[in-house]
């Protein structure tokens, strides 16, 4: 399966927030994604093309030498297919050329196969915010990556 990577753009918002209701229990809106393209000079969004639809999408916010991830989600349908990683990586690779030295991100505990997926790509659990998510009160794992351990 062929995909490729491209700035997140408007005409994405369709294919992005049908992916964000299917995989989030309080989901982002049209608007929230909207600002974060269009009116966030920190943000940084992509989307995963492949069969002509948004196969999956993620983000960050670059901060100084920091970025942190805000999202990342893959349609039902291209799970288990490494497009979760490669959104993944290209977040990395976007935070090293920005100057990044580390990255962060939140997640759910109960999210096994999202805190995997992180881990593979050198991601390793700091802390915990108790009751972040507000729709279920759950933690959330604090997750850091220092860009440059190791090279």
């Amino acid at each position: 399966m062929e995909v490729n990577f491209l700035n997140m753009k408007s005409i994405h918002l369709d294919g992005v927030l049908e992916i964000e209701n299917q995989s989030f229990p309080t989901p982002w809106s049209r608007t929230a994604f909207f600002h974060e393209i269009t009116g966030n000079d920190f943000a940084y969004y992509i989307v995963a093309l492949a069969d002509g639809q948004v196969a999956g999408y993620a983000g960050m916010w670059v901060i100084l030498d920091e970025g942190h991830i805000t999202t990342v989600a893959v349609h039902p349908a291209y799970r288990r297919q490494k497009v979760g990683s490669r959104l993944l990586s290209e977040l990395i690779n976007e935070s090293r050329k920005r100057g990044c030295i580390k990255m962060t991100l939140e997640v759910r505990p109960s999210n096994a196969n999202a805190r995997k997926m992180y881990e593979k790509a050198g991601f390793v659990s700091y802390g915990i915010r108790p009751g972040y998510y507000s729709d279920t009160g759950e933690d959330a794992l604090i997750m850091w990556n220092d860009l440059y351990r190791g090279s």
